[in-house]
C-alpha cells in the first residue's frame, strides 16, 4: 500500500492507496503552520490501514527546492505563507516515516495523474499550467519530467501587457503586472473587478483580457516545448467559456507559424480542459509512490 501527500497552499490532501486509481482512504487538511499541519499529516499515516505504507510521493506547493544533492532538498523556499519558509518537508516525513518519500511540486503531481490516467494519456510530450490563487505549471517532454536547479515558474514568465490593460499594476509582489500571474492569476481577476471570477458575467470584456494572457502564456509554451497538449486547471479555469477566447487569441499570436495540422494537431486539442479534475494530483503522488520517478528523469 502506498501514500499520497497533495500539499496545497490552501489545504493538504492525504491519500493511501494499493495503485493511483485505488485509493483506500483519504483525508482533507486545512494548511495552517508547518507544525499544526503536519501533525495531522503523521496522525493520519500512523492510522491502522490494511497494509504497512511502503512509499509516499509527495506533491508540494512552492517554491520548493528539489536539487537531490543540495542540502536544502525537500526545503520551501521564500514563499508568501511565510511561516512554511524554509521549513523541510522531506526532512520532516523522513524522520516520522523509514519508507521511500518522492518529492515534486503539487501542479507535477497533477501533471503526472493527468498524464498517465486522464487526458494526456498516451503522449509524451505535455505542458500543465494551473491558474487560480497563482499560476504554476510543470512540463513532460518526451516522457522526461522538466526540472533544473528548481522546477519551472511559468506563472513568472514576463508578459505584453493587454492594450486595454496597460495601467493595470498587477498583483504579483515580485514583477507586479509584468508577469502572468501578477495580470491573469484568480487574485489579479478579483483586483481589477473588485469580486471574484465566479460573480463575473460571462460577457464581461475582463474575460477577454484574461484569454489574451492565457493564449499568450500557452503560445510561450508551445514555442518553447512544442507540445502535443497544453492542459490548463484551476480554479480559473472552472470557467470553461475561456477555453474557446484563449484558443481564439491562440491563433491571432500565432499567425500560422505553428503549423499545428502538420503534426495532426488542432487547437481545440492542443489547448484542453483536464480531465480527472480535482483527482488529478492525488492519482499523480500515489503514482510516484509507487513507481517512483523511473525514466520521468535522466
Amino acid at each position: 500500500m502506498f501514500g499520497a501527500i497533495e500539499a496545497g497552499g490552501t489545504k493538504f490532501v492525504c491519500a493511501v492507496g494499493n495503485s493511483p486509481d485505488d485509493i483506500i482512504e483519504s483525508a482533507v487538511i486545512d494548511t495552517t503552520s508547518p507544525e499544526k499541519t503536519m501533525a495531522q499529516v503523521k496522525q493520519f499515516f500512523q492510522q491502522q490501514f490494511p497494509e504497512p505504507i511502503r512509499a509516499i510521493g509527495l506533491g508540494a506547493f512552492g517554491p520548493i527546492c528539489l536539487e537531490k544533492h543540495n542540502e536544502n532538498f525537500g526545503s520551501i523556499l521564500e514563499s508568501p505563507k511565510e511561516s512554511w519558509s524554509g521549513f523541510n518537508i522531506y526532512r520532516y516525513l523522513t524522520s516520522n516515516f523509514k519508507v521511500p518519500i518522492h518529492v515534486t511540486t503539487d501542479v507535477n503531481a497533477a501533471l503526472l495523474g493527468e498524464f498517465y490516467f486522464g487526458i494526456a494519456k498516451g503522449l509524451h510530450s505535455v505542458v500543465y499550467l494551473t491558474v487560480g490563487t497563482g499560476i504554476g505549471g510543470g512540463a513532460i517532454i518526451n516522457n522526461r519530467l522538466i526540472s533544473g536547479i528548481s522546477h519551472p515558474e511559468f506563472g513568472h514568465m514576463m508578459c505584453k501587457p493587454h492594450p486595454k490593460d496597460i495601467d493595470f499594476k498587477g498583483v504579483c509582489p515580485y514583477h507586479g503586472g509584468h508577469c502572468f500571474e501578477g495580470v491573469a492569476s484568480g487574485p489579479a481577476i478579483k483586483a481589477r473587478s473588485k469580486k471574484p471570477g465566479y460573480e463575473i458575467s460571462e460577457d464581461d470584456e475582463l474575460w477577454d483580457i484574461e484569454a489574451y494572457y492565457l493564449a499568450q502564456l500557452t503560445f510561450n509554451l508551445v514555442s518553447t516545448f512544442a507540445p502535443q497538449k497544453v492542459i490548463l486547471g484551476g480554479g480559473v479555469m472552472k470557467q470553461s467559456h475561456l477555453f474557446d477566447r484563449i484558443r481564439t487569441h491562440f491563433n491571432l499570436l500565432n499567425k500560422g507559424y505553428t503549423q499545428l495540422d502538420a503534426f495532426n494537431l488542432n487547437v481545440n486539442e492542443l489547448v484542453s480542459p483536464v480531465a480527472l479534475d480535482g483527482n488529478a494530483g492525488v492519482m499523480g503522488c500515489l503514482y510516484l509512490a509507487k513507481y517512483g520517478f523511473g525514466k520521468l528523469v535522466t
